[in-house]
Parts: structure tokens; sequence; C-alpha cells
């Protein structure tokens, strides 16, 4: 989808036009599209580090995320572990719906505005919209196929390739949402993030930038990553965009129902 479309469609859908494009988005009709739309019943903004849902509290609500990024965030002994990342149009915390209390934390990373939809609201949905709700399940299996993928990155590749490969993810689903992203991705993420995400230290997360700078591939200065080759990058990192189900042998088909 390019820019030009990503505008007109947030122009119409100002709280969900993100919310499975480049994806699924395509399948569903104008009515499915702003029923979702009017799902939202508020919309709040928070700061950088603000927790919006702690690990083990009771929740009667999920949020879609609108602007900004989120976090995923498991603390043991002190220690933050980022599991996940989230860009807008996600729903960041669906499985609430089912799970009430989650068994992680849900934090802003910089300043968020998302959309509340409160649990009661998506009964009714299941309950009166079934290809609504077969949508917001394809949206918590997307998340589910990124989470693997990430444990495969921690497996397979080491603390350079981690973060290209990050970089990369973002890119592509970015773009995927109609943000076009050119020779700058912009995030705040600090190197503290960076190497909690990729399960390294601190002192390894900033040797694993260098070396990215050294080998000409990209420059990442206070979390904004620079590059005049995104192919490169993607190379170097092994990237495999197919479990994202945008592009590809992945790609729902339009007959998915």
């Amino acid at each position: 989808m390019d820019a030009k479309t990503g505008d007109v469609r947030l122009g119409r859908f100002p709280l969900t036009g993100d919310f499975l494009a480049g994806r699924l988005r395509r399948n569903l009709s104008l009515d499915d599209l702003t029923y979702i739309e009017e799902l939202v019943e508020n919309v709040e903004t928070h700061e950088d580090g603000a927790r919006l849902l702690a690990r083990g509290t009771k929740t009667d609500r999920s949020t879609i995320l609108i602007e900004g990024y989120i976090f995923r965030t498991i603390e043991i002994r002190n220690k933050r572990f980022i599991t996940g990342v989230h860009v807008p149009g996600d729903f960041v915390d669906l499985h609430g719906f089912a799970l009430k209390r989650l068994d992680h934390n849900i934090d802003a990373a910089g300043q968020v505005k998302v959309g509340c939809v409160s649990h009661e609201t998506l009964r009714t949905v299941m309950r009166d919209r079934p290809g609504v709700a077969r949508a917001m399940w394809f949206a918590t299996l997307l998340d589910a196929a990124i989470h693997r993928k990430w444990i495969q990155t921690l497996e397979q590749l080491d603390a350079p390739r981690r973060i290209a490969h990050l970089y990369s993810e973002l890119y592509t689903r970015l773009n995927l949402v109609g943000r076009e992203v050119t020779r700058a991705l912009r995030t705040p993420f600090t190197q503290f993030d960076m190497a909690d995400m990729c399960g390294v230290s601190a002192i390894h997360a900033n040797r694993a930038v260098g070396k990215l700078r050294d080998l000409g591939i990209a420059e990442i200065r206070r979390g904004d990553l620079y590059t005049n080759d995104w192919d490169a990058l993607k190379e170097y990192a092994q990237f495999d965009p197919d479990y994202l189900y945008g592009d590809g042998p992945l790609k729902v088909k339009e007959d998915w129902d």
C-alpha cells in the first residue's frame, strides 16, 4: 500500500486504519472496517515508560496501538526481557480478552496513543460479527508467528544480526501498514532496550551496533537506524519476511473465508 493510499485510509479510519493493513485488511468489507473503527470507546496517550498493563493484573479491556511503539516485557530478579515490539495497527493485548491476566507487562516505548475496547464489547463481536472476530483471531495468531521468529533469531543469530533482524522486521511491518520508511527508521529505543530485545548485555549491544557501522551496513544513533541499502541489511540479518503474512507464499488469499 503506498503512502497516498495510507493517508486516505487513515483519514477515513483514524483510529484503526492500520489494523491488519497490507494483510487481511484487504479482505474485509467496508462495513466490517467501519464496525472495527466504532469499537474504540476511548483514546489515551501515555508517556515513555508508562505501564499500560502489569503482569497478573486483571483486565477488562484490550488496546489497539494508534501511534508509537509498545513493548511486551518480563521482569525476573530486576532483569528485564523485551519479548515483543508492537507498531501502529497492532491489537496489543487482544489475548487478554481470553486470559484476563497476562504473564507479562505492556509498556510504552516512547509516547504512545492507544484506543481502548472493553471486553464486554468484544463479547458482542464474538457473538454478532464472526468475520470481524476471525480477523481479530488472525491478528493474535500473527503475534504468535512473530514471537516464534524472535525465538528463532535468539537461537540462530549473533548479536549484530539480531539487531539487524529487529530493524528489518520493523521496516517491513511499518511499510505493510503504509508508513513508508526510506533511509531512516526512527524509534525511541535505547541501547538498553536493544540489549533487552536481543538477550545480551548493554556492552555487547553497543559492540553489535559498532559492527553494523564498521561493515558499512547501517548506523544506529539514539535508536534511529540509518542505511542506504535495506536489502543489504536484510541479507546480513538473514531476514525472510514470510512470517509476517504480507506478500509471499503465506499471503492470505482472497478466498480466505
